[in-house]
């Protein structure tokens, strides 16, 4: 197949040549009609008719000419527009795949997610049911131990007061005792006397 810039050269001589032609026609008529002479003019005229009619052959030639190209570039195009946009097609399937792809994607990472999200909840109410049971229990062992500790501290006053009265009767005793010796040295004494006393009777 011809390049366009060969077909070009082609057509620009068709052209000169067609024109040549015609400006030949002129040419020969204009050189014969002054003579005056009909057969000279007759065969001038003949001549002028074909001349025109083989440059009108010749630009017919080159309208077919260039209808053909045209029509074939114009087919070209088509073809080429044709194969673009099976390409853009092509692309915008890839393209539309590719972004329904990550729209599953993130649909999937989002399901995900939400099921974290649903399961750290109920974590966080185990963990804060969790929390408010042995809140309830810390309660309970502080009352028991604070009862303890109050028991222990009345334990320990009683013990005291028990201890100090076991001090007191410890003290009495040995008053007591005191007071025994000194009563039984004054029967003692006293019965000593006694004896003297009947003796000297």
């Amino acid at each position: 197949m011809a390049s366009p810039n060969a077909r070009r050269r082609q057509r620009s001589t068709r052209l000169v040549v067609a024109v040549a032609l015609i400006v030949a026609a002129g040419v020969l008529l204009a050189a014969v009609v002054p003579t005056g002479s009909f057969l000279a003019v007759a065969v001038a005229g003949a001549v002028a008719v074909l001349l025109g009619a083989a440059a009108l052959r010749i630009a017919h030639s080159e309208l077919m000419a260039s209808r053909r190209d045209a029509a074939a570039d114009r087919a070209s195009q088509a073809k080429e527009y044709a194969d673009l946009a099976a390409r853009r097609s092509t692309e915008n399937a890839e393209f539309i795949a590719s972004v329904e792809g990550r729209i599953a994607d993130r649909d999937d990472a989002i399901s995900a997610r939400e099921k974290a999200i649903s399961d750290l909840e109920q974590a966080v109410e185990l963990a804060q049911a969790k929390v408010v049971e042995l809140t309830r229990r810390a309660d309970a062992e502080a009352k028991r131990a604070d009862a303890a500790v109050a028991e222990r501290d009345e334990l320990r006053r009683k013990l005291q007061a028990a201890e100090d009265r076991a001090a007191e009767a410890i003290v009495r005793l040995a008053e007591l005792e005191q007071e025994l010796d000194v009563v039984r040295a004054d029967l003692l004494a006293w019965e000593g006397s006694h004896v003297d006393l009947r003796k000297h009777a």
